[in-house]
């Protein structure tokens, strides 16, 4: 008489990420062996173990694997971590280049961290915050104290 009715199908809500939370991990991989030419914009997390030639603006993560090689007049995003090869200026709010990470190119960030061992040849610009967008500044456009690494 008071028995509890029970749906066969229940439907429970899947839990939905915040937008904060999908830029700050990875969502989609350019695999080693793969040759991209082209643009990449957008908002997400990439990781790079192939070669890219291109532009990248992006609101997200970047990862360039080990195996990675990006050549790149302008890469722009939020984050980016080099443990491969990036040939082109660089803006970015947090860069970390790890100890296998190369970098031929200008650098303005917020933040700068890198491993024993990286390679960096260009100029560091540090700002109080970097602008990502489009119309932000380019590298060596800054005004403030520029740091000069070999």
């Amino acid at each position: 008489m008071f028995r509890k009715r029970t749906d066969p199908n229940p439907t429970v809500p899947a839990p939905q990420p915040s937008p904060a939370a999908a830029l700050d991990r990875i969502t989609s991989v350019l695999s080693a062996g793969i040759n991209w030419t082209g643009n990449l914009g957008g908002s997400g997390g990439v990781r790079i173990e192939g070669t890219f030639e291109g532009d990248i603006a992006m609101r997200g993560l970047l990862v360039v694997g080990e195996t990675g090689r990006v050549t790149s007049k302008t890469l722009r995003a939020n984050t980016v971590i080099i443990a491969g090869t990036v040939k082109g200026d660089i803006t970015a709010e947090r860069l970390e280049i790890r100890s296998t990470g190369k970098v031929w190119g200008n650098v303005v960030t917020s933040s700068f961290s890198t491993e024993e061992g990286a390679f960096l040849r260009g100029q560091i610009t540090m700002e109080d915050k970097v602008e990502i967008g489009p119309g932000a500044p380019t590298p060596g456009s800054a005004e403030s104290a520029t740091l000069e690494t070999t």
